[in-house]
This record gives structure tokens, C-alpha cells and sequence, in this order.
């Protein structure tokens, strides 16, 4: 039983750590290193994540600056940057990489907290889908006379305590990035 609320709490933290990483590649207008995470560089024939071969920084609030640590990379880095299709085009001076992020229209920071608020819905779903199949778990031992029926009861409410708790994360994430994107 405590096997159960133990890996109920472990996927609640687990998708929300996902979700922190998907709503940090959502562009806020803001120049945000955490925009680049998932671009792969096709670096000596080898996939390879963008910040193991080059140091990002921010320079101002609207530029990020790649710096790459081989030279050589720097038109294989602008080629994956533009196939990540993150929207921005990145422009070089042979030696570093600069990506501009534009300003975000207010009718484009709406569909962004759209976007948002349906990434924390999913994330919310998928937390539910291990409450079922936790309190499904939970209702064979039971069945089975493995847990009394208090016993079952006291599991049930400690899984939508953890579920609550999860969902409140999840709520409290979206808030903040929703703020974010707002900001002008």
C-alpha cells in the first residue's frame, strides 16, 4: 500500500517536472536560455545537445548569444536552431550566434496562455490516470484481503490528498507562467 502512495507521489512530481520543461520552451518574449533545451546539434555525425557544445547566454532581455565552443559548429548550430522551428531566425558573425526573440503581440500572448493553460490540463490528466489506476491497485488488495476496508478508505483519501497537492503544483506553475507571458 505505501508502495502505491509512494509511486503516486513520484509521477506527480515527475510530470510536473515535464511540464516546467515544456513551459519553459514556450517563448515569452523574454529571452530565455531554456528556449534552446531541446535543440539536438548534428555535431561530427553525432546528435547532440545544443548546450554540451556551446555556452548560451543573454546579453539583454530580448538576445540570446551562442557562443560555440568549436568554431567550426557554428553553421550546424544555426541549421538545427532553424529546424527546432522555435520561430526565430539566428544570425551569425562567423564566431558566435544571435537569436532575437521579437516582441509578443497581446493577441499572441493570449493563444501563449491558451497554450499554457492546455499543457497544465494535460499534465492535470495524467496525474487523474494514476489516481485511477492507483485506487483501481488499491481496491484489489482489498478485494483480495490483502487491506482491511478502513485500511482502503485511509489509502483512497492519502491518494486525493497526493492528487490535490499535485494539481495545486501544476496550478501554481501555469500561474506563474501565464504572468510571465502577460508581462509587457
Amino acid at each position: 500500500m505505501e508502495t502505491i502512495l509512494k509511486n503516486l507521489e513520484e509521477k506527480g512530481e515527475k510530470t510536473l517536472s515535464v511540464l516546467k520543461e515544456d513551459l519553459n520552451t514556450v517563448r515569452a518574449g523574454r529571452a530565455n536560455p531554456a528556449l534552446l533545451d531541446k535543440v539536438s546539434v548534428n555535431y561530427y555525425g553525432m546528435p547532440t545537445p545544443l548546450k554540451n557544445i556551446a555556452n548560451i547566454s543573454v546579453p539583454d532581455p530580448r538576445t540570446l548569444m551562442i557562443s560555440p565552443f568549436d568554431p567550426k559548429s557554428v553553421s550546424e548550430i544555426e541549421r538545427a536552431i532553424n529546424m527546432a522551428n522555435i520561430g526565430i531566425n539566428p544570425s551569425n558573425d562567423g564566431k558566435v550566434i544571435r537569436l532575437v526573440i521579437p516582441q509578443v503581440t497581446e493577441e499572441r500572448r493570449k493563444e501563449l496562455t491558451k497554450t499554457v493553460r492546455k499543457m497544465g490540463e494535460e499534465a492535470k490528466v495524467a496525474v487523474r490516470n494514476v489516481r485511477r489506476d492507483s485506487n483501481e491497485k488499491l481496491k484489489k488488495m482489498e478485494k483480495d484481503h490483502e487491506i482491511t476496508e478502513d485500511d482502503l478508505k485511509d489509502a483512497l483519501e492519502k491518494v486525493q490528498k497526493a492528487v490535490e497537492k499535485a494539481e495545486k503544483a501544476i496550478d501554481d506553475a501555469i500561474a506563474q507562467k501565464e504572468k510571465e507571458i502577460m508581462e509587457v
